[in-house]
């Protein structure tokens, strides 16, 4: 065995380990994007660096070995710097988007394209689960909301955007209900004042963490201008209150006729555990609250919705006017993360937004690429009384892009881009690389523009037999992974496609699902 010192903690290894390998059985881990412990290392990406503490040092953990009292640093500023320029020249070739742009262009964020992957495969009440994961009320937006995720469709840039709003329309109307069984209530009290969108949506999600919620609205019944402000043309009262039915049945209790100024603001101080403001616009009764405001309504800070009084959270129109309910849902949805982290006694920080790679709008030369996951049928256009069929909506649905990368639950890429603060356009070049797709018949997707040339591929191929393999093809900036000698994918990984492709430390090989 033997004896290295790793961040000073003192640990005994077997001879022969590898300063990476040390690292992680110490409890530490450092970015190694193309390190395989079942291959021998390739030291491409040098990611990996620590420091000889004595010496002062650099040197990649993954190729050096451990030797007897040495003394190892796996963080510091200058270890940081490092890592994170290393990142972000990885980045700067780096062409796909981590998230679709039409989930991000979702207030939401709800997940589009997975809920049409769904409706496409004919699985309803999944697609539903999808949708409510992040929308209240799918049936009420599935007919009013502006869709600013069509907006941002990339599918818009080849014809028309995915008609989103009436896919969600659908789903919901099949099928409404909660979807999911409910966790039990615990002690956890929330009050929130105001029983519209905002207000709805963040019972709701409360309610989905076991929160005792009650609801209070100066009016007899919940939906705020939900109720008033929409034709029935548009919104049909029975959509509506059906809607929000499913949401108090899932154990909300509303008290109706109930004006919360400032006396009885007090009084639920002392009777919840946090309270939540959504009712409208700042007035008279907002503001005898004595919290501070800003010109457009109270101030809260914008991560986590906490206004000037601790235990106390806003958003909606009351902390700033806006009259699109998916903005309202949005808000309810999101302000109850941070309640959450308040009632169960930890630091109170929001919702992390993970690092997202985007690479713009789509060329021309790239749609036939992208129509290789899609069909060319144009948008499905039915009257809006009617909404779209079974048949309409698979159809409609099948015309999605697939522009979410595939392996956006386990890239390393993405991971350690995010915990260094990784720039992607710090060192990017002007025009980016051209987004090709390949397809291999037992299920593996090739995107040659997220591929980092890490050479795990090479190097799996190579273990498994391959006759062609994957091989670094060109010299220099030019290198890329490819199949040599013009051969297909197919031929490049018959044997083992879906071991290679579990490998692939970024969304460039994965499983086509």
């Amino acid at each position: 065995m033997v004896k290295v010192v790793i961040n000073n903690n003192e640990l005994n290894v077997p001879e022969g380990t590898t300063v990476l390998k040390a690292v992680r059985m110490a409890g530490y881990d450092v970015p190694a994007l193309c390190s395989n412990e079942n291959l021998e290392h390739i030291n491409s990406c040098m990611l990996c660096f620590v420091k000889d503490e004595v010496s002062g040092r650099l040197f990649p953990s993954c190729s050096h070995v451990v030797k007897e009292e040495m003394k190892i640093i796996t963080e510091d500023d200058e270890l940081c710097k490092l890592r994170k320029t290393g990142l972000e020249l990885i980045l700067s070739e780096h062409t796909g988007d981590c998230e679709a742009p039409c989930k991000l262009g979702c207030p939401a964020h709800m997940n589009i394209p997975e809920m049409n992957r769904l409706i496409v495969n004919g699985n309803f009440v999944e697609a539903i689960k999808v949708v409510k994961r992040d929308i209240a009320l799918p049936s009420v937006l599935g007919r009013i909301c502006p869709a600013p995720c069509e907006g941002v469709c990339h599918r818009k840039s080849v014809d028309e955007a995915v008609s989103v709003c009436l896919l969600k329309r659908f789903v919901a109307d099949m099928d409404d209900i909660h979807p999911w069984p409910l966790p039990p209530l615990n002690e956890k009290k929330v009050a929130i004042i105001g029983a519209g969108p905002a207000g709805l949506s963040a019972a709701y999600y409360l309610r989905l963490n076991g929160v005792n919620v009650t609801l209070y609205d100066k009016k007899n019944k919940p939906g705020g201008l939900l109720l008033t402000a929409i034709a029935d043309d548009i919104l049909p009262k029975d959509v509506l209150e059906r809607e929000i039915a499913s949401i108090l049945k899932c154990g909300i209790n509303f008290i109706g006729n109930t004006t919360v100024d400032s006396s009885k603001l007090n009084d639920l101080r002392n009777d919840f555990d946090a309270l939540v403001l959504t009712a409208g616009s700042t007035n008279e009764i907002v503001n005898s609250y004595n919290l501070e405001l800003t010109t457009n309504g109270l101030l809260v800070n914008p991560k986590t919705f906490e206004t000037s009084s601790a235990g106390i959270f806003a958003v909606g129109s009351v902390v700033s006017p806006t009259r699109l309910a998916i903005r309202s849902l949005a808000h309810g949805k999101d302000v109850a993360f941070p309640v959450l982290q308040y009632i169960n006694k930890r630091e109170v920080t929001g919702k992390k937004q993970l690092f997202n790679s985007r690479f713009g709008k789509l060329m021309e030369s790239e749609f036939t690429e992208y129509l290789k996951e899609s069909t060319e049928c144009k948008r499905v256009v039915t009257k809006f009384e009617y909404g779209y069929s079974e048949k309409q909506a698979i159809e409609e649905a099948s015309r999605c892009l697939r522009c979410d990368c595939r392996a956006i639950d386990n890239c390393q890429l993405r991971n350690w881009s995010d915990f260094y603060l990784a720039n992607q356009k710090r060192f990017q070049k002007s025009p980016r690389m051209a987004i090709t797709k390949q397809f291999q018949t037992k299920g593996v997707v090739f995107e040659p523009g997220k591929c980092i040339k890490c050479g795990i591929c090479v190097k799996m191929t190579e273990k498994f037999g391959e006759e062609y393999g994957l091989v670094f093809i060109g010299r220099g900036f030019d290198v890329k992974i490819g199949v040599p000698y013009g051969q297909t994918l197919d031929k490049g990984i018959e044997k083992a496609a879906l071991q290679v492709a579990r490998a692939c430390p970024t969304g460039a090989l994965e499983p086509g699902n």
